[in-house]
């Protein structure tokens, strides 16, 4: 019932109560944006993608729904988009291949027939599996915080990158 009257202050304009929710949800959002960008966000990131969802709910409360659930759940999962959308807008600017990446990280040299092979197996992988190599071995998260961005929880995490690192290594050995 509370979120319901906060909800009607905000959107009569009521500047206290979007205050109250500013205070009430800073942290929480600020672990969640924190979680996802902790690798290749900056401090200002952060604050950017917190702020922006507070931008949002003040400019457009009449896109919560209080039927689809909470408001602290609601901002969540906006907090979370954000973070990743600003994710997947640094990580682009990265030009060093991937596969380069994985094979400096397995001490492999350029050019050798295992590299032939890591390359013909990271072709294979779905997008959705190069973005979890990527977090886990490109920008060290741990599958804790690659949970939290990519809404899984920690053992599905630990299960796909079980998975992939086996399917890549399958089809490493039917090329070699």
């Amino acid at each position: 019932m509370q979120e319901k009257k906060i909800m009607d202050d905000i959107k009569a304009g009521d500047e206290q109560a979007m205050q109250k929710v500013i205070c009430r949800y800073s942290r929480l959002l600020w672990s969640i944006v924190g979680a996802v960008l902790s690798q290749v966000g900056t401090a200002e990131d952060m604050e950017e993608c917190v702020a922006d969802v507070f931008i949002d709910l003040w400019e457009h409360p009449q896109k919560y729904e209080e039927s689809r659930g909470g408001l602290k759940g609601w901002l969540s999962v906006i907090a979370r988009n954000k973070a990743i959308d600003r994710y997947r807008q640094k990580t682009k600017i990265q030009t060093i291949p991937l596969e380069e990446t994985v094979l400096a990280e397995m001490g492999m040299e350029p050019e050798s027939e295992k590299e032939e092979g890591l390359r013909g197996a990271l072709a294979k992988l779905t997008e959705e599996e190069k973005e979890i190599l990527l977090r886990r071995y490109v920008y060290q998260q741990k599958p804790k915080e690659m949970a939290v961005a990519l809404a899984l929880s920690v053992k599905q995490v630990e299960n796909r990158l079980y998975r992939i690192k086996a399917k890549m290594r399958k089809q490493m050995e039917q090329e070699g």
